[in-house]
């Protein structure tokens, strides 16, 4: 999922750096106003095992092995907007110390993991989450199947990169698209089990810092709150 240098040329890697720097300027302008003296140390956490977990890789198929991209975890635990930002630090990181993704490609990279991974996904995690049964164990479903198809999206962001600008010319569109997206799909699988383990984890633990689960959580509450006692009222003597 990482983009080396010079896999997909200049110009295009120039205008996705825009739409990445654009992306993040709003998810910091957003999201500042909700870091807090709880959310930033959350948001800090949230990154580094985002960074320790992407260095974890897993078999998927002969010859191929994936890793978590952490979006949806990153985006139901601390928000989408603190969330993308995180992500879009980890990748920042990576390919400054770690040579994972290149310099050149981060624009390309933020785009297609932190946008399209953790606010699309986000996105997904909201609608599976009104379908679902309103009760918290509801949350690490929801953010299980977000996080699945969370993956494949990001893979298709990348098709679409190389359909624009890809130096690769030995390479079809359609091999490609097939290969990553096909791929992709088994790599969710393994991101949709750790999502769920660590959403449901969290939760179990200490449900008030799962973001997404607050509206949930809030409308729980309501309910199970005893109803006000209304004191008798003495009927008026004839």
């Amino acid at each position: 999922m990482h983009i080396p240098d010079g896999f997909i040329d200049a110009p295009t890697s120039v205008a996705f750096g825009v739409v990445a720097a654009a992306g993040i300027g709003y998810c910091l302008r957003r999201g500042s106003a909700e870091l807090d003296d709880r959310a930033a140390p959350l948001a800090g956490l949230t990154a580094a095992f985002v960074f320790a977990a992407q260095m974890l890789n897993f078999p998927v198929a002969a010859g191929t092995s994936g890793h978590l991209l952490g979006g949806v975890l990153a985006a139901v635990l601390v928000g989408p907007w603190i969330g993308a930002t995180c992500l879009a630090v980890v990748l920042l990181l990576q390919g400054l110390f770690f040579a994972d993704g290149g310099i050149t490609a981060l624009g390309l990279n933020v785009t297609n993991m932190s946008l399209l991974g953790a606010l699309g996904g986000y996105l997904i995690f909201r609608v599976v989450l009104r379908l679902l049964p309103q009760r918290r164990t509801s949350v690490p479903v929801a953010a299980a199947v977000a996080a699945g198809l969370s993956v494949p999206i990001a893979a298709a962001g990348f098709v679409l990169q190389f359909a624009i600008g890809g130096t690769v010319e030995d390479l079809s569109l359609r091999a490609v698209l097939a290969a990553m997206v096909g791929v992709h799909v088994l790599i969710g699988l393994g991101e949709a089990t750790i999502t769920f383990l660590t959403v449901g984890l969290v939760l179990r633990s200490r449900p008030d810092l799962v973001h997404g689960a607050r509206g949930l959580l809030r409308r729980e509450s309501a309910r199970s709150a005893p109803a006000p006692v209304v004191p008798a009222v003495p009927a008026a003597r004839p």
